[in-house]
């Protein structure tokens, strides 16, 4: 297990890229095997999720070749179907949550998949319930296998439906756009997820010949087609890590730049983070981050405490939550954190609280934090990451407290953000890999 060593009270300056988005590269890699020709994705991060199901994917059979840095070409002529069926695969598939994408591509070409419960960050229940009652809408029939704890899925014929979803999934509606291009007739899709990375999928899905409409609303309309074709498609900057750097600026009082950031695709991110007090100037595509003596939060119209809740978008994403929490512990004033779609994600502030901060956990989805103003600073610790999201959130609190703090099992971390510490530290960050 690997750790961080991070020497705290170090300013930030300079300027940042962020990563492609890990949550488009895993939907729009699991999309190259509806066609056998030849898919292009640009702007791939490197990170242990994608990498993970790149490796996946060529045990699959798929061709994989990276003709240049963060670029990789896909090639799905011909799947090894046994090696789907094996316990190898459903091993390897579980460990990734990722994959649970892999289901609708492989109903739409080739009729049956299989699938196990799959892994990803222990943050509460995370049901596939969305997924399963919309493919199964549209034919397929799922079987559960008891001896090997497996879903087999079997689709002979796909036909397009009317569907409204129980939840706008993320990853459900993937799932179901991607079974659903090949299907015979029309699908609709009512309370789709509408978030910019579901958008980049129907938009790569276009450019391979399907019939996708109402792109960016909660409406979709899939005109099912027999085949597609290849593409070349860029992935867009990951917004979790655009929000990720604000609350690292702010925290440590540097001026930041934050380069070709897709502002038209942060949606209220960085609102968000002007309503905790911190200055965001937009300069074309980028976003600059000014030295931060501190920041005041503000208050609604009628003087109630501040609160951000998550919510689908074109709400505020879940995965920035954590930065928000810890950012607040240095605001002036008070703010009322409200995770609502994971029960378990707000379990990481004992950690902050041990380094300081002054955050009552009302319960497992709320946590009310009282800033510090600065006044005093957050002291270093002894952490662990339990997930990606609060990994990321406990960097940001060792980064801006006095002394020395040690974060392990950061291959959470390395999940989502990539080779983090280098890049950090050509900002003026004190950060150590220890294996």
């Amino acid at each position: 297990m690997a750790s961080f060593i991070i020497e705290g009270g170090h300013t930030l300056h300079g300027d940042i890229t962020p990563q492609g988005a890990k949550n488009e590269a895993l939907e729009v890699i699991c999309a190259t095997l509806l066609t056998n020709e030849p898919v292009t994705i640009a702007n791939v991060p490197d990170i242990l999720d994608v990498n993970n199901l790149i490796a996946l994917m060529r045990e699959m059979g798929v061709d994989v070749q990276t003709p240049s840095p963060h670029t990789w070409t896909f090639q799905a002529r011909q799947l090894n179907m046994s090696y789907l069926q094996s316990d190898e695969f459903i091993r390897r598939s579980a460990s990734l949550r990722g994959s649970v994408m892999l289901l609708g591509p492989l109903l739409g070409r080739y009729g049956k998949a299989c699938v196990a419960k799959p892994g990803g960050d222990k943050i509460g229940r995370r049901r596939l319930d969305t997924h399963f009652l919309g493919i199964n809408e549209l034919g397929a029939t799922f079987t559960y296998n008891d001896e090997r704890q497996i879903y087999e899925i079997e689709a002979p014929h796909l036909q397009g439906k009317y569907m409204l979803l129980d939840e706008a999934s993320v990853t459900g509606t993937a799932n179901i756009i991607m079974t659903a291009v090949l299907a015979e007739g029309t699908t609709q899709i009512y309370n789709a997820a509408c978030e910019p990375y579901v958008q980049q999928l129907c938009r790569m899905l276009n450019q391979m010949g399907a019939h996708i409409s109402g792109i960016a609303s909660n409406l979709l309309t899939i005109e099912g087609v027999t085949q597609l074709h290849g593409t070349t498609h860029t992935i867009l900057p990951d917004m979790i890590e655009v929000g990720s750097f604000i609350g690292m600026a702010a925290m440590t009082g540097g001026e930041v730049r934050i380069k070709n950031v897709s502002y038209q695709n942060l949606g209220i991110i960085p609102d968000t983070f002007r309503r905790m007090g911190i200055t965001i100037n937009r300069e074309g595509d980028d976003i600059l981050i000014p030295s931060h003596d501190h920041y005041e939060v503000g208050s609604f119209m009628d003087g109630s405490i501040m609160s951000f809740a998550d919510a689908p978008w074109p709400g505020l994403t879940p995965d920035l939550l954590s930065v928000l929490l810890v950012v607040a512990t240095q605001a002036k004033g008070s703010v009322l954190i409200h995770q609502k779609m994971f029960e378990s994600r707000l379990f990481f502030v004992d950690k902050l609280i041990d380094m300081g901060a002054q955050i009552i956990l009302c319960d497992p989805h709320r946590a009310v934090v009282v800033g510090h103003d600065h006044r005093f600073n957050l002291r270093g610790a002894r952490l662990t990451s339990p997930d990606i999201r609060a990994g990321i959130a406990l960097l940001i609190a060792a980064m801006s407290a006095d002394g020395v703090s040690r974060i392990s099992n950061i291959e959470q971390i390395d999940r989502g953000y990539e080779n983090i510490e280098a890049r950090l530290t050509a900002l003026g960050a004190r950060i150590m890999r220890e294996d």
